[in-house]
């Protein structure tokens, strides 16, 4: 059981944790331990099932093909700052 009341109670060294937690970086006790604060926290719940939610669309909107116009028009802006010498 957790000894924590609520995400007042929670530090923000809890939420690099719950953060460690979300990337694999945690050894297999501290897993458990974060496991067993989630199910006892649930402020820290509804912040870990944001995160996931958040890493869920960053990752979606990383495999998205930008718009060709858009590409392009990037490229124009570069080249118009940088004109090459000849």
């Amino acid at each position: 059981m957790s000894d924590c009341q609520g995400l007042g109670d929670c530090d923000d060294t809890r939420m690099q944790r719950i953060y460690e937690y979300l990337d694999g970086a945690l050894t297999r006790e501290d897993i458990a331990e974060i496991k067993d604060h989630l199910d006892g926290c649930p402020e820290c719940f509804e912040q870990y099932d944001l995160e996931c939610v958040i890493r869920v669309m960053v990752k979606r909107s990383c495999t998205e093909a930008a718009p060709e116009n858009l590409k392009n028009s990037i490229l124009d802006r570069i080249h118009a700052s940088n004109p090459v010498e000849a």
